[in-house]
């Protein structure tokens, strides 16, 4: 049994699309796969590919990313949250969890979140071009803190689960510092929409061994604090350099 980690598989793009229906049918049947977050907000797309991997792999676990909650191409009034719950109902359909897993010495414990600038107010430039101010919609009077404080306060009560090791997984990132240094100033103006200081806290409560995230499109795998933090993400096509363009495996037995 292999637990396989991925995240930002982006199936809009075709090339994104092509290679998830190419994996295996055989090869991972005994697997369990962590998706962090970021497959489509094309309900349509995402209930097909979570279709597709379900059938494929032994178990599957989803938490939704940033992209997967937009609503721009949904119908007027419906708000991000709602969205959360069609994607809730699209992944019970499916059979993927999004709920603590307990196998044998594996703990997989899924948290949802989001970002509450944490790590920095974010600039006029950022205001002006990130997606998400434009393609997610909440309650009028919401803030981002208050999004965040929403999903991290549907996680579970967070207690380190009695097995030799707690694997825990979110599509946005805990703590900026598991931020490589050569990113770029220029780059950099995106931290503030990263994550958030509560992801770790609750990292924390659960000391996780390793902790899977998303978001970044840029791969990763760092240990801080005694948790090995790890990103795979897929990313857009044109992501060679930061991104893998494949399954990797984070643990065995």
């Amino acid at each position: 049994m292999r637990i396989f980690a991925l995240s930002d598989i982006h199936v809009d793009f075709e090339d994104n699309a092509r290679w998830v229906s190419s994996l295996s049918a055989q090869d991972y049947r005994e697997d369990f796969l962590i998706l962090a977050g970021d497959i489509s907000d094309s309900l349509p797309l995402l209930t097909k590919n979570l279709e597709l991997l379900a059938n494929r792999f032994r178990k599957v676990f989803f938490v939704p990313g940033n992209h997967d909650l937009w609503v721009i191409r949904d119908g007027k009034g419906k708000t991000s949250f709602g969205k959360f719950k069609e994607i809730a109902t699209v992944m019970g359909d499916c059979g993927v969890s999004s709920t603590a897993f307990h196998h044998h010495t594996i703990s997989i414990v899924p948290l949802l979140g989001w970002y509450d600038y944490s790590f920095g107010e974010p600039s006029q430039e950022l205001a002006n071009t990130w997606a998400d101010f434009f393609f997610c919609k909440w309650p009028e009077g919401i803030e981002m803190k208050e999004v965040t404080c929403r999903f991290a306060a549907m996680n579970e009560p967070l207690v380190r689960p009695p097995n030799t090791r707690v694997i825990s997984f979110s599509h946005f990132v805990p703590r900026i510092d598991v931020m490589p240094q050569f990113i770029s100033e220029r780059n950099r103006v995106v931290y503030p929409v990263l994550g958030s200081i509560l992801l770790e806290r609750q990292i924390r409560q659960l000391r996780s061994d390793i902790h899977v995230y998303g978001h970044t499109h840029v791969n990763r795998r760092v240990n801080i604090d005694g948790t090995i933090y790890i990103n795979n993400a897929f990313g857009y096509p044109s992501e060679t350099r930061i991104a893998a363009k494949r399954l990797l495996s984070i643990h065995e037995e």
